[in-house]
């Protein structure tokens, strides 16, 4: 305790991952950034991943200036040689570590918000491609080279960043089906890898201010046929670092293994954890019978009077697809 005594809170939380070696993809923007910031924040060095080396660029300066250690990438993850040539680096240059893998990229935000409103048959099929390919499939590639080398270590941790739209209709059909299809990657590889001291969730944000989200729904009017609800709770959403900052507790997390193959939200680890978004604000728990009752208009009035702690239980949530 002497020892500890020596340094602040963020000086500890800062040698929290000191020594480990992680993998953020789509990392330029948004929440892969919010991510890499986090993670080197606390002590990792952090290779991150996207199409354009300008804005990677951006990203690698932003984690210096907070004296992290990143490793800027040009990486199309549509793009099997450029996966394969990623972790190939990997490997050579860290010796065949790697502790985390953020699987964020994904090219489909503006695809989606352009076509906010028109149903799947008044689509360009071509959408299914801009949201997938990069969301899903160079998901699970980057996946399975990150599993040879985790699983040779005998230890890792693999995040699949999704969403709700995996359990219910949000967006649009595509969106969905890649959605759910991420929770269910992250779950049948959580299976596999059982017994090998190597995790996988899937990792669901709230409402998260992104760049383009700011730029695309706060700033805008909503759409027709788009419910104007839907800018208010992106206008309060999370910061695009929260996410990070429960990747990084949930890597310390000395039970992590208790949790592989499951669904997390930011909300549930953020009391799990204790933490708050980084710009000081409670985080939104999106399961609360107080939140969803403010949602519902003839009965939002009751949420006032709800206690914060009554929240909705898990398997509820599954009854809400209906599937059955």
């Amino acid at each position: 305790m002497r020892f500890m005594n020596h340094f602040s809170d963020r000086e500890i939380c800062q040698m929290a991952l000191s020594g480990w070696v992680c993998l953020v993809t789509g990392a330029s923007r948004g929440i892969g950034r919010g991510i890499a910031l986090q993670l080197s924040e606390a002590g990792a060095t952090v290779y991150i991943t996207g199409r354009r080396e300008e804005t990677l660029k951006e990203t690698a300066a932003e984690v210096k200036e907070r004296a992290g250690d990143c490793v800027p990438v040009v990486c199309d993850s549509s793009k099997d040689d450029d996966i394969k040539e990623l972790f190939e680096r990997i490997r050579r240059e860290q010796k065949g570590r790697l502790d985390i893998l953020v699987n964020n990229a994904y090219a489909g935000v503006q695809a989606i918000f352009d076509n906010m409103g028109k149903k799947f048959w008044e689509t360009n099929p071509s959408i299914w491609d801009t949201i997938n390919n990069t969301g899903l499939r160079g998901h699970y590639i980057c996946s399975v080279y990150a599993a040879r080398l985790m699983v040779a270590q005998g230890r890792g941790l693999i995040v699949v960043i999704s969403s709700m739209g995996g359990l219910k209709y949000i967006f649009s059909v595509p969106y969905g089906v890649g959605k759910a299809a991420c929770d269910r990657l992250a779950a049948d590889m959580g299976v596999e890898l059982k017994g090998r001291g190597v995790a996988s969730v899937s990792l669901w944000p709230g409402a998260v201010k992104t760049e383009l989200v700011t730029q695309l729904v706060t700033e805008r009017e909503a759409p027709p046929g788009v419910d104007p609800r839907f800018k208010e709770v992106f206008s309060n959403g999370e910061t695009t670092e929260l996410s990070g900052r429960c990747i990084v507790e949930l890597a310390k997390d000395k039970n992590l293994m208790s949790l592989t193959g499951k669904v997390l939200m930011t909300c549930d680890l953020a009391r799990r954890y204790g933490i708050r978004d980084v710009d000081g604000r409670s985080v939104t728990d999106y399961t609360s019978l107080s939140f969803l009752l403010s949602q519902v208009p003839y009965l939002s009035w009751l949420s006032v009077v709800t206690p914060s702690f009554l929240r909705v239980p898990r398997f509820m949530l599954t009854l809400a697809s209906n599937r059955f």
